[in-house]
């Protein structure tokens, strides 16, 4: 809106000449960056890099992970593994998939400009064992600018039985990226994979925390566990190394349908929740649950409203909609302290 005047006064050809003067003169007019706020200014949250998938449409992975941290007071990174149209649920989907070097080109672009500093590291589904190496580089690059840095993995490998990644990469997991991770929120198929052992009870469901806290994490949420037809969260903190873990459980009601995109958020929920209550995970758990539930719930309500089968497919969840229940759950699922 400013070339207007410009022209009325100058005219085109003095314009022109502007635009080829300029970049004479690039090296003598070009001054330094502001700094960047999130860093000169960093607020009392945090400032999260998010590896994870993308989607075009609908919400998965960054796009389900991104908006509620942002809700939550943190700036947010997100880095794309994948850039698809939809999510592979669709009976097509077109796209591209950043492969492990062009993922460290974007970790070194950041790092020439002084911009590495995070206090969270966010990882959700990786399909290929180059893809884990590299991010594995990223999080020792990570480390080396703030040692402080909360690695916050899940472990996405499949559910109910079935893997959906390469089987390889359950071994770079189990032997790599669990001991260098603060807090994993694994669903039950995967901390089946991670502990070598089968979950069939809470008490299994214990000591698969256990066994994951001596590889490495203080914070292990199994998200999901199915037993005896209820659904259950099992979450550990151990607090100190070698001291026995708080355990605690969360009774989830079921909710007859399926979504899409809702381990992504939940992993987003507890990064966001425990951060604020880092000596809590009991109470972060009960926000993140609460939130989760209450965004479902609103889901399929809209759903059943626009006259859809529930049961058909797999629903979009209403993220949007649910702002409010990402900011100020109320706390209706509530956590029971294991003795």
């Amino acid at each position: 809106m400013f070339v207007y005047p410009l022209i009325a006064r100058f005219g085109f050809n003095t314009i022109r000449n502007f635009s080829s003067f300029r970049p004479r003169c690039s090296k003598q007019l070009q001054m330094a960056p502001p700094p960047i706020l999130a860093l000169a200014l960093p607020s009392d949250t945090g400032r999260v890099l998010s590896i994870q998938s993308h989607t075009v449409q609908g919400y998965v992975g960054n796009k389900s992970a991104v908006f509620p941290l942002q809700l939550l007071g943190y700036d947010v990174d997100p880095i794309n593994s994948v850039q698809f149209s939809n999510h592979t649920g669709y009976p097509t989907f077109k796209g591209q998939v950043l492969n492990g070097e062009q993922l460290w080109e974007l970790v070194e672009g950041l790092e020439a400009n002084d911009l590495l500093y995070y206090t969270h590291l966010l990882t959700g589904y990786i399909g290929s064992v180059s893809f884990l190496n590299t991010v594995l580089k990223v999080v020792d690059k990570l480390r080396s600018v703030n040692p402080k840095l909360t690695y916050v993995c899940d472990p996405v490998m499949g559910d109910e039985g079935r893997l959906y990644v390469p089987p390889e990469l359950v071994a770079v997991y189990r032997e790599k990226v669990v001991p260098v991770a603060s807090m994993l929120t694994p669903n039950q198929f995967e901390a089946e994979q991670l502990t070598g052992s089968s979950i069939t009870s809470e008490k299994d469901g214990q000591e698969a925390c256990n066994i994951l806290h001596a590889a490495g994490p203080s914070k292990v949420v199994i998200t999901s566990i199915n037993i005896d037809g209820n659904l259950l969260l099992i979450g550990s903190h151990q607090k100190e190394k070698g001291q026995s873990p708080e355990q605690f459980k969360i009774v989830i009601p079921k909710i007859p349908a399926y979504f899409t995109g809702t381990g992504d958020l939940m992993t987003a929920l507890l990064l966001g929740w425990s951060n604020k209550y880092p000596n809590d995970l009991d109470k972060a758990a009960e926000l993140a649950v609460s939130s989760l539930q209450a965004l479902l719930l609103r889901t399929l309500a809209d759903y059943q409203k626009a006259g859809y089968d529930c049961q058909s497919s797999s629903l979009e969840i209403r993220l949007i909609q649910s702002q409010d229940n990402i900011r100020n759950p109320e706390v209706k699922y509530r956590a029971k302290r294991y003795i």
